[in-house]
């Protein structure tokens, strides 16, 4: 890009509002994968007419485009591969519309979640994908990288939440897909395929958004393990029982371990913990269900069952996996958290076989590796916890990785349940998806003929994330 280009750019959204200069650039360059490229320039644009404006002249002048919430997704969604402009949205933040009577909001795509939850409450309604980000992550972030978090298993994630999404198209043009109607049989459904797309299609500029009632009771609870295989011999049973529990998450050693460390917890370091909640109207229903899903636990040798409804208790009970994610890497100070085969899903059958699996490929490759996340919705997370210094160490992680989506694979997962592709999980997700690749190609096209939203990512991202991308490590 030339100085007529920034010129131009500063001409649509102010002087303020175009940052070039070394230390933004350097910190619009990373996300919070291991993946790095600086932009050419980091725009902020205001409102809807100024992202069609900006579209329009990176369209003619075939600049490339990223756009970008909080930076908090892990497989490098929003690193500027190619250079070009990242589209900063988080100045476009207003909660447009808030309609307790049809059931929905309509907000800009820069609103956080947690902003959004707090505008909501006074009508007792709640918008459910919550992801652990969701004191940063931003509306629009998580609808093109179909978030969701603990409760999904209930309540479902960002795809399930999204009604209609206004969008810019890369040359510009402004257009609407979706209705604020609870059911629609009208055609394709093109706000959906916004869904998961990572900026590759459009940039989201407004989202009309399903909320549900606020549960008037939750209660949750917890039950140990000496062996990971029954935990998750416990969660197969659950899910397949007919409970609705609206949480249900893992946590293995690994993470108790870190927990501990980093939080003085005092958690017991068995093999694993599981934590189940249910909520609703009525204790007594809710009751029923915490009962059935302790009756599997002790089935499978769960011990130390507890429950509560208390606020105080449920904080205490879920500290462990609140704190885990910023906790890991204090398991061995040496070793840094890495994000990289960190969010597949596999069938409930198969998550005491993937957990082992996790950690049997770890200590082939001499990394350490957790196993965790929200498996009452089929999600397995992993970290991998290595000394990035060593050039072996990310080696050793390449074939890591590999091995463990070919496993994900063969019992019938997929590489993400909610963090999305980027460029970390590209490899794994051309494999899963050969067959439909030339389509999402073909329909990349329809809309970005000129490839310029997000180049690099998806089915066009990298076949090895160690070679072909610049890491945010120096190894030796």
């Amino acid at each position: 890009m030339n100085s007529a280009s920034i010129k131009k750019l500063k001409e649509i959204v102010g002087e303020n509002n175009v940052l070039d200069n070394p230390a933004d650039l350097y910190v619009y360059g990373s996300d919070s994968s291991v993946h790095e490229a600086r932009p050419n320039v980091v725009v902020r644009p205001q409102n809807t007419e100024q992202v069609q404006a900006i579209m329009r002249y990176a369209n003619s002048e075939r600049i490339p485009v990223i756009p970008r919430g909080s930076g908090s997704g892990m497989c490098g969604q929003v690193v500027p591969v190619r250079g070009g402009i990242v589209l900063d949205m988080k100045a476009m933040n207003r909660i447009l519309e808030i309609n307790p009577q049809d059931g929905y909001c309509r907000v800009e795509p820069g609103v956080v979640d947690d902003d959004l939850n707090k505008a909501l409450k006074p009508y007792g309604v709640f918008y459910p994908p919550t992801p652990a980000s969701s004191v940063v992550a931003t509306v629009g972030g998580e609808i093109a990288n179909n978030a969701s978090g603990g409760r999904s298993v209930k309540y479902g994630a960002a795809r399930d939440a999204t009604l209609a999404v206004k969008v810019v198209l890369a040359n510009g043009e402004l257009l609407s897909f979706g209705s604020t109607t609870r059911v629609s049989a009208s055609g394709y459904q093109l706000e959906k395929l916004m869904v998961g797309s990572e900026g590759t299609l459009a940039v989201i500029v407004e989202a009309s958004l399903r909320f549900v009632p606020i549960p008037k009771l939750r209660c949750l609870g917890s039950a140990k393990f000496n062996k990971l295989s029954e935990a998750g011999d416990a969660i197969a049973d659950i899910m397949g029982s007919g409970c609705q529990p609206s949480m249900l998450e893992l946590i293995d050693k690994i993470a108790i371990i870190a927990v501990n460390k980093a939080n003085n917890l005092g958690l017991p370091e068995v093999e694993a913990i599981l934590l189940y909640e249910a909520d609703g109207m009525a204790k007594e229903m809710i009751d029923v269900e915490i009962g059935k899903i302790q009756d599997i636990c002790k089935k499978h040798k769960g011990f130390d069952l507890e429950s509560s409804y208390e606020a105080k208790e449920r904080a205490r009970i879920w500290a462990g996996r609140a704190k885990l994610f910023p906790s890991l890497s204090k398991y061995d100070e040496s070793l840094a958290s890495t994000s990289l085969a960190d969010d597949m899903a596999v069938p409930f059958s198969k998550m005491a076989e993937c957990a082992d699996k996790i950690h049997e490929i770890a200590d082939k490759y001499g990394l350490v590796m957790t196993a965790y996340g929200h498996c009452g919705a089929g999600c397995m997370h992993t970290k991998i916890l290595m000394d990035t210094d060593k050039e072996i160490s990310w080696e050793n992680a390449r074939s890591a990785v590999s091995e463990i989506y070919d496993f994900v694979r063969s019992v019938g997962g997929t590489t993400s349940a909610e963090h999305g592709i980027g460029m970390s999980k590209a490899a794994a997700f051309k494999k899963e998806k050969a067959a439909s690749l030339e389509l999402m190609r073909a329909i990349k096209k329809a809309f970005d003929p000129n490839n310029i939203l997000n180049p690099g990512k998806l089915m066009d991202g990298p076949d090895d994330w160690v070679e072909e991308t610049t890491l945010r490590y120096q190894s030796s």
